[in-house]
């Protein structure tokens, strides 16, 4: 999205968007990366003494005189985190749901003991920030001048004056990378990367991965919509710009997409298309938008969306266009889009 701050980042023009996340470049091999591997399954929240240096994807180089202790971070980044044994102080960013149960970008973190600065876009606690003593603020970036996601305009400067910022950058390269950049990260921060908790986590991601290439070679036929719904309009997301698609379709996965042309208007991001135009685009797998600003396919009373072929089929799986970069969390996105082009049906 490198006109981030031209859209506003509005929850429709992006959380609503289901293709407002991304990175691209093929892979000739998945998992590849230079990580270690080991059996161990001890968990460490922060461990080494000594200076603390980490640059991030801005280019900038964060340097404290010990390991941060009290890190604040978008709720995702902290999920992430977290499956690797690292603790943060306070979260922002969709944490709860409004029945007060975790948010689906909250991972497996206890959600009842989060310190919470803002559950909605643009929300941030600053008075609440600054109680918490932050040593650092991380958070993750979607356009290219490294604007820090969540943290709002207004106040940014107020936020910045307490605490240096880690940016991760979810903007145009493929999902491997972030997952690689959290993994040094939270390496970084004191984590056990040769816990087998972690390995293992590595292992079958780059299993599913496999699994996903194969089945894309194998029905190069079926095509795939990533999609996402609002009240009035319904997004059809590109795959240039969004990490897990951008990835997904590296691994051979046929997706059915508008124009650049058409794309432009959004930044590159997707194309708004209204009910009554729903079935502009001709697919055989859709996958909608799992995040709570969006409405889920259960919820979806439009006699248009009914009547897609896809949705008659039975072949709507999740998305999740905002991952929780940790290999944990992203197997089950992959297993997925590897199971439903294994099983689909053409019907485009």
């Amino acid at each position: 999205m490198s006109n981030v701050r031209a859209a506003h980042l509005t929850r429709r023009g992006i959380l609503a968007a289901g293709g407002a996340l991304g990175l691209g470049a093929a892979l000739a091999a998945c998992g590849d990366d230079d990580a270690k591997s080991g059996s161990s399954d001890k968990e460490t929240t922060a461990a080494k003494s000594g200076p603390w240096t980490f640059k991030d994807d801005r280019g900038t180089t964060v340097k404290l005189d010990k390991v941060p202790a009290n890190i604040v971070a978008f709720v995702g980044v902290a999920a992430a985190l977290y499956d690797y044994g690292i603790s943060v102080k306070g979260v922002f960013g969709p944490t709860r749901t409004k029945a007060g149960k975790a948010d689906v970008q909250a991972g497996d973190m206890d959600v009842s003991k989060l310190t919470v600065l803002g559950n909605e876009w643009g929300q941030f606690n600053v008075e609440k920030y600054a109680a918490l003593a932050p040593d650092v603020l991380i958070t993750t970036l979607f356009d290219a001048a490294g604007t820090l996601w969540y943290v709002p305009d207004e106040s940014k400067d107020k936020i910045a004056k307490l605490a240096p910022s880690v940016g991760i950058s979810a903007y145009d390269r493929q999902l491997t990378v972030p997952l690689q950049r959290v993994w040094a990260l939270a390496e970084s921060l004191g984590a056990d990367m040769t816990a087998s908790k972690v390995t293992d986590a590595k292992k079958r991601f780059e299993d599913a991965s496999s699994r996903l290439r194969a089945a894309a070679k194998a029905h190069p036929d079926i095509t795939v919509m990533a999609g996402s719904a609002a009240q009035d309009l319904f997004y059809v997301s590109g795959s240039n710009l969004s990490v897990d698609l951008e990835y997904f379709k590296a691994l051979g996965v046929n997706f059915v997409e508008p124009s650049a042309s058409v794309l432009k208007a959004s930044g590159g991001w997707y194309e708004s298309l209204s009910w009554e135009n729903v079935d502009k685009y001709k697919a055989d797998i859709i996958m909608m938008d799992d995040r709570t600003a969006t409405i889920q396919p259960a919820d979806i009373t439009q006699a248009t969306w009914k009547k897609l072929p896809a949705v008659k089929a039975g072949q709507v799986i999740a998305r999740s266009p905002e991952p929780i970069f940790s290999y944990d969390k992203c197997v089950a996105m992959v297993e997925n889009l590897a199971k439903a082009l294994e099983t689909a049906k053409k019907v485009s």
